[in-house]
């Protein structure tokens, strides 16, 4: 049994490998947990004693297939539970991450199992993100960035790339969500700043780093 402390270094470790390709740096760690290096080389000794992870001093660290495993069924139970909150409670998505951030470590295989099947083994959560199956596997798509989508070539927005409060209550006044149309209508080649069409009804003005967030697949 694990702390929840433990499963969120995991968690972690297991994030910043998924976006790097390479060993975790100690700093990488303290740096997205906001603790002191030596609290990080503390716990990493506990999970290498558990097998969870290997570390090698200035070479940094891998999960283990062990860990590997842990983070991936965190993940599930993570975004499992924000497609619950905002499918079913009707929670706005800027509502969401800290809820779902404690309900992932409840430890109960067979509660999972039957919310997979209460929300119809759902690939995707609300922000378009892959939910693992019960076998850890996930389904991938390709997508770029809205920045990148030639002018009135319609689009789905499937994910974004960060889910920070603020961009979130800024996509919702703006009633963009995932799944929605969107079009760019004018790019200005000043500032990179868009005139885009949301799902036809209305436009709307989104910055470049905005825009570079936002994940599509042309139509």
């Amino acid at each position: 049994m694990l702390t929840q402390t433990e499963e969120n270094y995991i968690k972690i470790i297991y994030r910043i490998a998924e976006k790097e390709k390479k060993s975790v740096s100690t700093n990488a760690i303290s740096d997205l947990m906001g603790t002191q290096p030596a609290s990080v080389t503390d716990m990493i000794k506990k999970l290498a004693e558990k097998e969870l992870v290997t570390y090698e001093k200035y070479k940094g660290v891998n999960l283990t297939a062990s860990g590997i495993k842990i983070a991936t069924q965190l993940i599930r139970n993570n975004r499992l539970w924000k497609t619950f909150l905002v499918e079913k409670l009707r929670f706005g998505w800027h509502q969401i991450e800290s809820i779902s951030d404690d309900l992932e470590h409840m430890q109960s295989p067979e509660l999972i199992s039957r919310l997979d099947a209460f929300l119809d083994y759902p690939k995707f959560d609300p922000f378009g993100d892959p939910i693992p199956n019960s076998d850890g596997k996930f389904t991938i798509r390709q997508q770029i960035a809205l920045t990148e989508l030639h002018e009135l070539k319609p689009a789905i927005l499937l994910s974004l790339r960060e889910h920070n409060t603020e961009l979130l209550k800024h996509l919702t006044q703006l009633h963009i969500k995932s799944g929605c149309e969107i079009t760019v209508i004018h790019k200005n080649k000043y500032d990179m700043t868009m005139q885009v069409s949301i799902d036809g009804r209305h436009n709307e003005i989104l910055s470049k780093e905005v825009g570079q967030l936002l994940l599509v697949r042309p139509k």
